[in-house]
């Protein structure tokens, strides 16, 4: 672990929040209007309102902290050498966004050298900011949060979400959600991630898994777990670190059992 203790994260927090906010009441003003939808793949969307936001944020980050790179959905990377990278998703749950099924957020993160020291994540709709700093613990607008107490797969709910290749292997891509669907008592899909991390962060759930993701899609949602006394692996178990393409996350007392269900749906031989 890298000390953190040399740096300022309720600072860092503060501007991770700041920026969600200023992102979200982009996303609030655009809701149910034209929003210029476009597609980055035949189910990948991109609309105005994800540009617009990512430019709000970015220009919010700059202000505080113009030496620290930036790693965004929409504009890329823009990578010095800092020892300090934001990772952002200006609008997690773009297509439930452009169809306005009210589930859908910014996520914001920031690492130094590959530890991530604060996040936000704010959903619009119901007005929940929830952000995290190293060491200080989790909130939901201002109010420490916990992970569930669930201790039995079969009554546990969890959440996934699926990559947009999905049509490419159908079959494939399911096998994960085929084999909880055996052991748990609910599973649900909602279609952002890091709105998912957040929830489990929360209590309201008791666990994710997902794969085929992006850092911005991961980070800031990683850190509220964690925060709030759970768990993240890879699904070999193997540390997520800043770059992972997949996680499981847990309560952390379910987390070997579903480690166990997702060895159960890998192929044998």
């Amino acid at each position: 672990m890298n000390s953190f203790k040399d740096v300022d994260v309720d600072l860092f927090r503060a501007v991770a929040a700041d920026a969600a906010l200023i992102s979200g009441r982009i996303q609030k003003a655009r809701l149910g209007t034209d929003i210029g939808i476009e597609k980055k793949g035949e189910l990948d969307l991109v609309t105005e309102v994800d540009r617009a936001c990512e430019e709000a944020i970015l220009a919010r980050l700059r202000r505080s902290f113009p030496t620290h790179d930036i790693v965004a959905e929409e504009s890329g990377a823009a990578i010095t050498g800092s020892e300090f990278v934001w990772y952002v998703d200006p609008l997690d749950g773009t297509t439930n966004y452009a169809h306005n099924y009210p589930f859908f957020c910014t996520s914001i993160a920031l690492a130094r050298n590959g530890e991530v020291v604060a996040a936000a994540v704010y959903d619009t709709v119901k007005d929940e900011l929830f952000t995290a700093a190293r060491g200080r613990g989790a909130t939901c607008n201002g109010k420490a949060i916990r992970v569930s107490t669930a201790r039995d797969l079969s009554r546990s709910v969890f959440l996934t979400g699926f990559p947009y290749d999905l049509r490419d292997n159908v079959a494939h891509t399911l096998r994960f959600f085929e084999r909880f669907v055996h052991h748990a008592r609910a599973l649900r899909r909602d279609g952002a991630a890091a709105l998912d991390l957040a929830y489990l962060a929360a209590g309201r759930i008791d666990g994710f898994f997902e794969e085929r993701l992006h850092s911005w899609d991961i980070l800031a949602g990683a850190l509220l777990v964690e925060e709030a006394g759970g768990r993240l692996s890879r699904f070999d178990g193997s540390a997520i670190g800043v770059s992972a393409k997949e996680v499981v996350a847990s309560n952390g007392t379910l987390h070997e059992a579903m480690l166990g269900v997702l060895a159960e749906a890998k192929p044998k031989g």
